[in-house]
């Protein structure tokens, strides 16, 4: 059974993004910390994505190494995103390119399938759709990169639960910038 990681830059108040989808609170981050990123997304044998966090990502990382000013992480990147296999669960999106395929039924359903598969570490993206994984029991793992800022509204990186979720902590660090970095395991 694949594992499914769940992780995101946040604000201290919990929020992926502020009102109006700003994101703008993160700002670049840190090398040591893009860095970690990197190494996260490099270990994932397949990322899922929400629609949004699609449209986000396949808008710069498709030529970020391409970049003028793209550093050896950023090109780094940019390489893996393109050649890790991707999903993205939309009914919106007409067509995805970048070794992508596209979902457009139910996406819980297509998750616990490509959980029972053999193979490597799954990251998933975008709340609304980890959202949905976490309501329904998917999440392994978190990897929250907590901002020292407070937004006071937005889009949460956590979701209403119906039940408590007990996790154990496996790896807490501070980088540049006062961001905390932790990653928990859901206990089963």
């Amino acid at each position: 059974m694949r594992k499914l990681i769940y992780g995101m830059n946040l604000t201290l108040d919990g929020y992926v993004a502020a009102v109006g989808d700003d994101i703008s609170w993160s700002g670049p981050p840190s090398d040591e910390l893009f860095r970690w990123w990197l190494e996260l997304e490099q270990q994932s044998a397949l990322s899922l994505y929400g629609r949004k966090l699609w449209e986000t990502m396949s808008s710069y990382w498709p030529t970020g190494d391409q970049q003028p000013d793209a550093t050896p992480a950023e090109v780094e990147f940019a390489r893996n995103w393109r050649d890790t296999p991707k999903v993205v669960f939309s009914s919106t999106i007409g067509t995805v390119d970048w070794n992508t395929r596209l979902v457009t039924g139910d996406a819980i359903a297509e998750i616990t399938r490509l959980k029972a598969e053999d193979g490597g570490p799954m990251n998933i993206g975008g709340a609304t759709l980890a959202g949905a994984a976490m309501r329904a029991g998917l999440i392994d793992e978190y990897a929250i990169a907590a901002h020292p800022v407070l937004v006071g509204g937005g889009t949460p990186f956590f979701t209403a639960l119906d039940s408590w979720v007990n996790l154990n902590l496996v790896e807490t660090r501070t980088f540049p910038g006062g961001v905390v970095l932790s990653r928990y395991e859901t206990r089963r």
